[in-house]
């Protein structure tokens, strides 16, 4: 069984990874961190476990395990590992936007991968280290990743994208809190969003010189997933588009190239993300849609996890959504 330790357990991604790797069945978890719960029962953050672990937040960090999951608020990764030296063999996989860009993806000899399957699983498969993607980069390169490839990502590409409340982690601010964000929407960081610098990484190393990415993002009136709808000038036809989606994702365990129009429930709860294409004269849409929580984070980091073990992709990972 490999041993995995959590830090940073109470919070939303915290709790879906503790859910997950509960039922992985090749994990085992070791300990899970938490400098506020130290002591508590899992349960008291995560009622929805009851009945299911008596595991408690701990204080302590052994660190020997095989792998461990840094689930904390952005700079503090690097903090947290600055005070804590893991054995040499113990994978590291982080959640937050510290190693994500090439500037900053090597710490103390470390070097992180850009942890989407989509873009290098072979890279992830030898990999010691990951920085898991942001969950609006994982939805948006998902969209745009076959352009690119094909280089065909050379006009301006507009994003409009809508995410759950859950998506501004589990602390009430005056835009998450319920009386606020119910039977409202609002957009923020208009074009300028920090999750746009790994998406350019990552399609200019597919295609030099990619078309600039104007990114509205929005707050959705409920709290989980994303509704991304991409659009961008494209020369061929819809049949020759769809099917450059369909062959750069013939052999992605998670991601899907739709026929119907999409709705939102058909992904939540799971580490599907779901792809439909559409023309309009000479305008390709491309709508992904995607859990915020575990596509765009701890599922993710577990499907990461899995690749670099050797297991297979999809283990602990076969979510059902709810779709009524």
């Amino acid at each position: 069984m490999i041993k995995a330790g959590i830090i940073g357990g109470s919070g939303y991604t915290g709790g879906e990874l503790i859910r997950i790797l509960l039922q992985h069945p090749a994990v085992e978890i070791n300990f899970i961190f938490s400098t506020t719960k130290a002591g508590a029962p899992i349960t008291q953050a995560h009622p929805d476990l009851l009945g299911i672990t008596d595991l408690i937040f701990t204080s302590t960090v052994n660190t020997m395990v095989d792998v461990v999951f840094l689930c904390l608020g952005h700079g503090n990764s690097t903090k947290f590992l600055n005070d804590h030296a893991f054995s040499d063999n113990t994978k590291i996989i982080d959640l937050s936007n510290d190693f994500r860009l090439q500037a900053n993806a090597n710490y103390k000899g470390k070097q992180f991968v850009y942890g989407l399957p989509e873009l290098q699983k072979n890279a992830i498969e030898n990999a010691n280290y990951i920085a898991n993607p942001g969950c609006f980069a994982t939805a948006i390169q998902l969209a745009i990743l076959p352009l690119a490839n094909a280089k065909k990502a050379t006009n301006t590409i507009h994003i409009n994208a809508v995410t759950g409340s859950t998506g501004a982690g589990v602390r009430p601010s005056n835009t998450t809190h319920f009386s606020w964000r119910n039977n409202n929407t609002s957009w923020y960081k208009p074009f300028t969003h920090q999750h746009l610098d790994e998406i350019n990484e990552s399609l200019n190393s597919l295609q030099p010189n990619v078309g600039d990415l104007l990114f509205l993002p929005n707050r959705g009136d409920f709290p989980r997933g994303i509704f991304a709808t991409t659009y961008t000038q494209f020369d061929g036809n819809l049949e020759e588009a769809k099917a450059l989606y369909q062959q750069y994702y013939a052999n992605a365990a998670f991601t899907q190239v739709a026929e119907e129009p999409l709705h939102l429930k058909q992904v939540v709860n799971t580490n599907q993300c779901h792809i439909h294409i559409h023309k309009h004269q000479n305008t390709l849409l491309i709508t992904s849609a995607m859990d915020n929580l575990l596509k765009g984070a701890s599922g993710q980091a577990v499907q990461n996890m899995n690749l670099i073990f050797g297991l297979e992709e999809d283990l602990g990972l076969q979510l059902k959504a709810g779709v009524y």
